[in-house]
């Protein structure tokens, strides 16, 4: 029997690498060898026992770039081929998927989430999961997931050139829904309580920030002239910071929470219906996100390798995502590269 190396989440604040049974071949199933592995808020979340969603224990990993080696007589991509792999794997019966909205099926699973991921040496995913990802570099694949959940929630609040957006949160997360919602020629400010992050997002991509050292609702209403942002979105994954959020936009305008955590978070309901505010969750991304991700890294819209921070090996990573767990000076998005 084959057996791969794969990282594991044993139990919160436990990761190992385990020798584990090589996937066995199922229909309708591709075959694929992750080579890059991008290590995001939620992974960080799971190792914390911050997850809402979880059993342990997790092989983890999500942001895939894999080489294709095996798929079903007939299908496409081909073997050989260089694809992102789309982890939301929904039912297809339900009412969401039956709108189009699979990415919160009712029965979703998520690689890396619901179901052990990509941080290892094989991966069995569903065939329709594969987006090929010619013209694209292995790490520039392995950053399409997360530009994608920024995608989406900028499809979801329909930005338009006429919004004024703000970004609370400069992590990989916040940065896609910046980059995105800039790309419709919308105003786009980022903020975050991060001096030196915010200052890096800044520097690496060119956006405008708000500092404050204070009330940040202060700020932002010297920034607007009092009105406050037409698009708030919040990828903090702060209960704190979801609340405030609330405060920063105007009215007529729409507050996009990406973020998700346990607890409960409130809100003034006066407040909310002075302002006819609308208020909606973002939840993961479609194949149509990753497509247009696709296309505007390949046009050069997007600098996706700029985003890449840190790298790693599959077995250094178990020392080394404990550390980035924490330790996140500079830090923007880590990967893990397999098989190089």
């Amino acid at each position: 029997m084959q057996y791969v190396d794969a990282l594991v989440c044993s139990s919160p604040g436990h990761l190992q690498l385990e020798k584990r049974p090589a996937p066995q071949p199922d229909p309708g199933q591709a075959l694929v060898r992750p080579r890059r592995v991008g290590v995001c808020g939620t992974d960080y979340h799971i190792f914390e026992g911050k997850h809402p969603f979880l059993d342990y224990p997790r092989v983890i990993g999500h942001e895939l770039s894999v080489e294709v080696l095996e798929v079903p007589k007939g299908s496409l991509p081909s073997a050989g081929e260089i694809c992102v792999v789309n982890p939301y794997l929904s039912c297809g019966r339900c009412g969401a998927c039956r709108a189009g909205k699979p990415n919160c099926c009712v029965g979703i699973s998520v690689l890396g989430v619901h179901q052990d991921g990509g941080m290892t040496g094989l991966l069995m995913v569903p065939v329709g999961n594969l987006i090929p990802a010619e013209g694209l570099t292995l790490d520039e694949g392995a950053t399409v997931e997360f530009l994608s959940i920024g995608a989406h929630a900028v499809r979801r609040a329909a930005v338009s050139s006429r919004d004024r957006v703000l970004v609370v949160g400069a992590g990989p997360i916040g940065l896609g829904a910046a980059l995105f919602a800039r790309l419709t020629g919308a105003e786009t400010i980022i903020f975050d309580r991060d001096l030196e992050r915010t200052a890096a997002a800044g520097a690496l991509l060119g956006l405008d920030s708000i500092v404050a050292d204070g009330d940040p609702s202060e700020a932002v209403s010297a920034y607007t002239g009092g009105d406050g942002f037409d698009v708030v979105f919040d990828a903090t994954g702060n209960q704190q910071a979801m609340e405030k959020g609330f405060e920063f936009v105007a009215h007529g305008g729409r507050y996009v929470l990406i973020s998700v955590i346990k607890d409960t978070i409130t809100f003034t309901d006066p407040e909310f219906h002075k302002k006819e505010m609308t208020l909606c969750g973002s939840r993961n991304a479609t194949s149509e996100d990753f497509e247009h991700v696709i296309a505007a890294i390949r046009r050069g819209d997007v600098p996706a390798s700029r985003l890449i921070t840190h790298r790693t090996s599959l077995a250094d990573a178990v020392e080394r995502v404990p550390l980035w767990a924490t330790a996140k000076a500079g830090l923007i998005k880590a990967l893990i590269e397999i098989g190089d």
